[in-house]
């Protein structure tokens, strides 16, 4: 994290204009972050949009359509779908018929999804050790509050 924040801050230097290169710095360190999350949950065998998507199955607690895991991890239905296939060649989700709907399917948690967003879990916790771990408490308290101001939730 060290790392990529410091390249992050040294390109923005270099560049002018009305953010001063924030922009490009905060984009920067997300990428770099990004790329650094992906390489640790590759590991367990994950990627980030497999994370995500094992995350979002298990925070609602039941199998959810196709279309409502696109709107959870906002993304394009289409898109959905491909990463479904691909969870489901692993073993970690399957796909049921949607007693609601018989045009949908629901994608469902197996017991080796769930293990491996235990897995996932772990890797992400360390991975923010490791990234976050040299700030002091009040320096994470400050990032929170200025990534909240540039990316409100509403």
């Amino acid at each position: 994290m060290n790392n990529t924040l410091t390249e992050a801050s040294s390109r923005a230097k270099e560049r002018s204009g009305p953010d001063e290169g924030a922009l490009v710095a905060v984009l920067s360190a997300a990428a770099g972050l990004r790329e650094r999350m992906e390489t640790a949950l590759a590991g367990v065998g994950l990627s980030v949009s497999k994370f995500d998507a094992l995350e979002q199955l298990i925070q609602a607690g039941e199998p959810l359509t196709l279309g409502s895991l696109a709107g959870r991890l906002q993304c394009v239905r289409s898109n959905v779908t491909q990463l479904v296939d691909r969870l489901e060649a692993d073993g970690l989700v399957s796909r049921a018929p949607d007693p609601n709907d018989r045009r949908s399917r629901l994608a469902m948690l197996t017991s080796a999804g769930r293990k491996a967003f235990e897995a996932g879990t772990r890797v992400q916790q360390q991975a923010e050790r490791d990234a976050f771990g040299n700030l002091t408490a009040e320096e994470s308290q400050q990032l929170l509050a200025l990534v909240a101001k540039l990316h409100p939730r509403t």
